[in-house]
């Protein structure tokens, strides 16, 4: 079957990625009860905003099938989506926790949790067709926040442009095609344990992004 067929969401035992298949089996077999597939996208199919990140961690959202649950990474990001009216209910790390997105969606540029959390180039380009799915089956989407500047380099590649088409680094916003695309540090416990990325520079860029959407 072809990625096309499969539209946005990959299935739960995708074939396509032979390295990050063999991970996921290992996975598996150590830990069988955990989700140990391509985490899903999450949030609102009418959404005006998505969150793009890179790849699920090994014991976030492979653990617990939701991105961005159960890692570091999550509680900075949906208590800033709390925050800014983004999300509503209370963030408790487990995918059962009630949380609810708000005109807002999170997915991962590939969506199998890699060795080290880096996936190799070849994987980001296999995986692509289903981002630029993801873009295509949101109909009310305008502006898309980038986790880091290898997620952004795979949004601009799933809309047919070139990773150079817009600036690196924090705080950047460019137009991609139709989108607005607000770029933002990785809210990975490295980043924000050395203080490179804080709270309130995370925010900030969200709080563009509803300004973005409220103008």
């Amino acid at each position: 079957m072809s990625v096309e067929l499969w539209g946005a969401e990959p299935p739960r035992d995708c074939p396509l990625c032979p390295r990050l298949v063999a991970y996921r089996e290992a996975n598996r077999a150590q830990n069988p009860d955990w989700w140990n597939g391509p985490a899903p996208s999450f949030g609102d199919p009418q959404a005006r905003l998505l969150v793009a990140g890179l790849a699920p961690g090994r014991t976030g959202a492979n653990r617990t099938g939701r991105p961005f649950t159960g890692d570091g990474a999550g509680w900075m990001l949906y208590e800033t989506l709390i925050k800014t009216g983004f999300a509503r209910g209370v963030y408790k790390a487990d995918p059962n926790d009630g949380l609810e997105l708000v005109d807002c969606m999170i997915t991962n540029a590939v969506r199998c949790a890699p060795p080290g959390n880096k996936p190799e180039t070849g994987e980001e380009n296999t995986c692509r067709p289903f981002l630029t799915a993801r873009l295509e089956a949101l109909p009310r989407l305008k502006v898309i926040v980038t986790l880091g500047d290898v997620s952004r380099r795979n949004v601009l590649k799933a809309l047919g442009l070139k990773a150079s088409a817009g600036l690196p680094g924090h705080g950047t916003e460019f137009q991609a095609g139709p989108y607005v695309v607000l770029n933002s540090y990785h809210c990975s416990r490295l980043n924000t344990n050395t203080g490179r990325l804080t709270a309130e520079m995370f925010e900030a860029v969200f709080r563009r992004a509803r300004a973005l959407l409220d103008s």
